[in-house]
């Protein structure tokens, strides 16, 4: 059976645009917290390279914490395997910026993709260089798999979450007392702040994703970005610890590897069928966009898009 995925996709933004519940935005970071939480965007690329669009696709938003996506990307290329002595693997059943399992885990953050996790990513993504390197390397990964050199850091959200981060201050400083860190705090913070500020639209994220659906391959170069093992693995910690302490939630309802941010994106992967972006700046209870998880499940009901599904 041909999917429409225009009318399904059209049929998502009118539901979304008479949504009276639209979440909460982050205010707690200042610069998000003035973010309309009326807008609603939605883009999806299939192998064929077809996107289709809807709502704000085309408007940028934070990504947050989608960026963990890339950055654990690029410090697999660093240090491969090696990484997984550092961080765990496993869903953290607590809240994104939580500090209490640290201590009784010696402080080896449970998975990437919370905070003291993407903390020691970015650490590692340091390498042997600068701040400002790393950085530079990360906007340049995701502006190459994205193709697309209009992709930016919003500096002013980079130092609202520099001025505002002090709990991931403290994240950092109890990981460097276990020796989990290997440069200044200061200079993972600021890498991992302005990743978290990458602002990019549905349709820039959306083709982003495109490697991790096509088993780590580039479609712009037929080149591998990552090995099919490596796709495969970022997918499996996309889809057990890529929605913090609602994942297995999202998991039940979506079925499918997603990556949220509290800027309202989530990126959603179904392997070999299709890369998603959905926005929509207000959050559910955990942290995650309201109306961005609620269309991708309509979206996976509507195509039968479940990893779980033959």
């Amino acid at each position: 059976m041909t999917l429409d995925l225009q009318s399904i996709v059209d049929g998502i933004v009118s539901e979304a645009a008479t949504a009276q519940d639209r979440g909460k935005v982050a205010d707690y970071i200042p610069s998000l917290g003035c973010i309309d939480p009326a807008q609603f965007g939605i883009a999806i690329v299939t192998p064929d390279g077809s996107v289709h669009t809807g709502g704000d696709a085309a408007v940028p938003f934070s990504i947050q914490s989608v960026s963990k996506v890339f950055a654990l990307t690029l410090a697999l290329g660093k240090v491969g395997g090696d990484l997984w002595q550092r961080v765990g693997v496993e869903p953290s059943g607590s809240a994104f910026n939580s500090v209490v399992q640290l201590e009784a885990e010696k402080g080896i953050p449970r998975n990437p993709f919370i905070n003291a996790g993407a903390i020691v990513v970015s650490d590692v993504v340091l390498g042997s260089g600068e701040s400002r390197d790393a950085i530079g390397d990360i906007l340049r990964f995701v502006r190459f798999v994205s193709g697309d050199g209009s992709v930016f850091i919003d500096s002013a959200v980079a130092n609202s979450e520099a001025d505002t981060g002090f709990r991931n201050v403290a994240l950092a400083n109890y990981m460097r007392a276990f020796g989990n860190m290997a440069h200044r705090v200061d200079d993972a913070l600021k890498v991992y702040f302005h990743q978290c500020a990458i602002a990019m639209s549905c349709r820039q994220l959306a083709m982003a994703g495109r490697y991790l659906m096509m088993d780590g391959i580039n479609p712009d170069t037929g080149r591998a970005v990552v090995t099919p093992v490596r796709a495969r693995r970022i997918l499996s910690l996309m889809l057990t610890c890529g929605h913090y302490d609602g994942s297995g939630e999202f998991a039940f309802r979506v079925g499918i590897p997603g990556k949220s941010g509290v800027g309202g994106g989530i990126l959603a992967v179904v392997p070999g069928k299709a890369s998603i972006a959905v926005w929509s700046p207000g959050l559910n209870a955990r942290g995650n966009s309201k109306l961005g998880s609620e269309a991708l499940e309509r979206l996976a009901a509507a195509t039968n898009w479940n990893v779980f599904t033959a």
